[in-house]
């Protein structure tokens, strides 16, 4: 009965084994020679990969090679020399007065499995340097663990060279889907579950079983379904010593990548160095130039886990790491700029209004340019095959324009991936609108929607694209995004953004979500081709103040009526005249906090710039008594000073009473009111302009 069932076991577990083509050919060539290249042969990777599967598809064919094996698992033997021999023992099935060493010198081609061996890492020595050496001569023995092997393994000329090291993966996606249309899950739905499981054994089981169980498509999902969760993260995270150790982990899943500012930054500094080197050593965390990150399918479900868990911590956690991106985003510069850009995208990874258009996995595969003559024949072929002659010769009428900047997407040996054109369209001469279509619609529009002030940058992103797949390919994309975030941070005077976009229907939600709409008006077409042109103000929502709403619908992981989202009040966008006379009102209303309510100033950068909510009114009042005091500071403008506090600040009952008692003829008065008048308001207009630290 029991010889029965146990056929019947390994046929099931053959039925599902896939994969590890590589694996099994290198085991198989070590049975089969008098003697292999190497003695050892050590698995490690992530819990739930398939290390024990594979181990026992690896008895399967020491079994068909007619080779005695021994099966020892970590879990059950107590990790000393003593613990080790009595397991030994009690597998061979010897008598406590044996030693085994009797029985295996009987057996000279003996095949050893040793299973979780990283729970005898007190015995890694041992083994090493006194067990083994006592093996015969054609022994084949196999670890298999979370971790890589220590160290000595590969200092020891030795037993480096007899050591073959594996880290074992995730299945490729074809051996993937062989497995699940083996378990009878439909192609649609596999191809669905590959998307979420990324290959990983385990989860391609659970997926397996659960299909299985509910008979359905839409079966599978970490969100949804928290035992499948509890699964995971039990083979990932066998023992987690420290409530801090655990937040390390959360921080890791949601940042691309993870330093150890970063944690400091999140846990505390205390807790930043400790908390690294623990993540370092996990085995389901790699690491990279920038720091450590998880696997993608450990990411996933500690994701999935807090935010299932604890959504009020999932929110914490997320402003957290975005607080301190944002802060290298706009310290840094070159690559360590780009690179903190992606991290800044990636926090919208699992956004349903982005990630359509958004191909993670490839983010640093590229890196922006500016172009080369050299390059321009290659953007040229581009634009001719996708857009045409008409298109070809706008680009060429930019190539000389000083104003005009073509960026490429270098891949590895200098490849052009795709291009990114940007026009600084501040000062629109009649030559460059005649060239250009783009540029006579774009005109119009910001006559009537956005007149430019002084001092104001307008960009227009005026083209983007790759060789293949014109403005679908969803690496370019990235990069496109990048570049205009680099530009958005790094362009101070910025006031008025648009970018040109072919296919407009596919793009519109996307932008609608960026708080970038279609603005009809500036659309125009070239060779019966139509653009859709999308727009932002950045004189009514500046940088920072739109990263902040932005912070909020990264959150998002289901679609939703925009227009259902928190209000956030427009400021406003005055002209320099209209600037001028509201500073004017305010000056009259500075006593009366009530009026000073009803003032448009409230709702302009120079006031939003300093304040985390909406401004107060008496906030507008205080900006107002603090540039009088520039005046005072200065022995050259001390009278101005004077004049604009007896006739505002603490005025006289009228302003013959003002000139009276600052013994002032009235004319001179009302020149030296209009003087300082002028002066704050030219104060406050550069702010307005350029920002509050100008």
């Amino acid at each position: 009965m029991t010889s029965r069932l146990g056929r019947r076991l390994t046929v099931a577990r053959q039925n599902r084994f896939v994969g590890r083509y590589a694996e099994l050919e290198l085991f198989r060539t070590a049975l089969n020679r008098d003697l292999p290249d190497f003695a050892v042969l050590h698995l490690y990777g992530p819990g739930g990969v398939g290390k024990t599967t594979l181990l026992r598809e690896f008895v399967r064919l020491a079994e068909a090679a007619g080779r005695p094996h021994l099966f020892l698992d970590g879990r059950n033997l107590d990790a000393s020399p003593a613990g080790f021999m009595a397991a030994l023992a009690s597998a061979l099935g010897l008598p406590p007065d044996r030693s085994p060493f009797d029985a295996i010198g009987a057996a000279p081609d003996l095949v050893l499995f040793i299973d979780t061996y990283e729970l005898t890492a007190p015995l890694d020595a041992w083994l090493r340097d006194l067990f083994l050496p006592q093996l015969p001569e054609r022994a084949l023995v196999v670890l298999a663990g979370r971790q890589p092997p220590p160290a000595a393994w590969r200092a020891d000329d030795g037993w480096g060279a007899l050591t073959r090291i594996v880290s074992l993966r995730n299945l490729r996606p074809d051996e993937s889907e062989a497995y699940l249309l083996a378990q009878g899950i439909p192609p649609d739905e596999a191809v669905r579950v590959l998307g979420v499981t990324y290959g990983h054994p385990l989860a391609l089981s659970l997926a397996a079983d659960l299909f299985g169980q509910r008979g359905a498509p839409g079966g599978f999902d970490l969100k949804r379904d928290p035992d499948i969760v509890r699964v995971l993260l039990e083979r990932f995270v066998a023992d987690v010593p420290d409530p801090i150790f655990r937040q390390a982990l959360e921080v890791c899943a949601h940042a691309l990548t993870t330093d150890e500012g970063l944690l400091a930054h999140c846990l505390g500094e205390e807790h930043g160095y400790t908390a690294f080197q623990w993540l370092r050593n996990l085995s389901f965390i790699e690491q990279g130039p920038f720091g450590l990150f998880p696997h993608d399918l450990a990411r996933e479900v500690l994701e999935a886990d807090l935010r299932w868990r604890n959504v009020q911590r999932f929110r914490e956690l997320h402003f957290q790491v975005r607080t301190q991106i944002i802060r290298r985003v706009i310290e840094s510069s070159g690559p360590a700029q780009q690179y903190a850009i992606f991290a800044l995208l990636f926090l919208h990874r699992n956004n349903p209004f982005m990630r359509p258009f958004y191909e993670w996995q490839s983010f640093g595969q590229l890196y922006i340019d500016e172009a080369r003559p050299a390059d321009m024949p290659q953007i040229e072929q581009m634009i001719l095959r996708h857009q045409g002659k008409a298109s070809l010769a706008v680009t060429r009428f930019w190539q000389t324009r000083p104003q005009s900047s073509f960026y490429v997407f270098r891949a590895a040996g200098n490849a052009i991936a795709g291009f990114c054109h940007v026009v600084d369209i501040s000062h629109m001469a009649q030559a460059e609108q005649a060239a250009d279509p783009a540029l006579q619609a774009a005109a119009r529009h910001l006559q009537a929607a956005a007149p430019r002030r002084p001092g104001d940058t307008v960009l227009f992103f005026r083209n983007w694209m790759d060789p293949d797949h014109y403005q679908r390919s969803p690496s370019i994309f990235n990069m496109a995004a990048m570049l205009t975030l680099r530009l958005f941070f790094n362009t101070p005077t910025l006031a008025y953004s648009l970018i040109a976009q072919a296919e407009r229907e596919i793009y519109e939600s996307m932008f609608d979500y960026l708080r970038m709409p279609l603005a009809p008006s500036a659309g125009f077409s070239i060779d019966g081709q139509e653009f859709g042109v999308f727009v932002h103000d950045w004189r009514m929502e500046p940088v920072l103040e739109w990263l902040n709403i932005m912070g909020e619908r990264e959150l998002l992981d289901e679609i939703v009526a925009l227009e259902t989202l928190p209000h956030v009040s427009q400021p406003v966008v005055l002209s320099e005249p209209e600037f001028a006379e509201a500073v004017r009102q305010a000056l009259r209303d500075v006593r009366r906090l009530d009026l000073l309510t009803h003032s448009p100033l409230l709702r302009s950068r120079c006031l939003r710039d300093r304040a985390d909510e909406e401004p107060a009114p008496a906030l507008l009042q205080t900006l107002l008594h603090e540039g009088a005091a520039i005046l005072k500071a200065s022995p050259k403008t001390q009278k101005l000073y004077r004049v604009l506090w007896h006739t505002y600040f603490e005025p006289a009952p009228t302003q013959e009473a003002a000139a009276e008692l600052l013994d002032l003829p009235f004319s001179t008065y009302r020149y030296q009111l209009g003087k300082a008048v002028e002066q704050l308001i030219g104060w406050l207009w550069r702010q307005e302009v350029y920002g509050a630290e100008n």
